[in-house]
């Protein structure tokens, strides 16, 4: 006979204490979960695509679609610690994150190159846009560290929009 484990429930959840302002903690928390999600969606879709890109480019974009998948996913433990810093709590699970994720899945058996890459590069230009939207909102809050750190990922984030611009430019 198997024994049922449960975790003991706790009344209260422990908060990191912060000196934001009276709300600030879970207005950047929604905003970082939102683009946590987005980034988490992005990744998989980006992975998805790198697994299963084809064509006479196969080598070039299955190569940089990997190092673009590697540089979201180091995103994502970055996200999720900042929300825990502020004093909020972050996702618990791929449920979690798909229910809050914005990035659209793409389950296509087949995807042309082609498409791969603008449909990557519009779900990046999206993800910029989300990400100066958190980073409004920790301005507005006070909460400089995750600015900061918000302006590096923008910066990334128009990277890959570049290089997936460019790769799919006909010249």
């Amino acid at each position: 006979m198997s024994e049922t484990r449960t975790m003991p429930q706790r009344d209260a959840l422990p908060i990191t204490p912060s000196d934001l302002a009276a709300g600030a903690p879970e207005a950047i928390g929604d905003a970082l979960n939102a683009i946590l999600a987005d980034v988490f969606a992005l990744y998989l879709k980006t992975k998805n695509f790198h697994w299963h890109v084809s064509g006479p480019h196969f080598h070039d974009y299955h190569l940089m679609l990997d190092a673009q998948a590697s540089q979201l996913f180091a995103m994502t433990d970055p996200i999720a610690e900042r929300v825990r810093k502020v004093g909020a709590l972050t996702l618990r699970s791929i449920g979690h994150i798909a229910r809050t994720q914005r990035v659209q899945d793409n389950d296509a058996a087949y995807v042309a190159p082609a498409d791969m890459l603008a449909e990557l590069r519009d779900d990046n230009r999206s993800l910029a846009a989300r990400l100066r939207d958190a980073y409004g909102v920790c301005d507005a809050c006070r909460d400089i560290a995750t600015a900061s750190l918000i302006e590096t990922w923008i910066d990334e984030t128009e990277r890959r929009i570049w290089f997936l611009f460019e790769t799919s430019r006909r010249v």
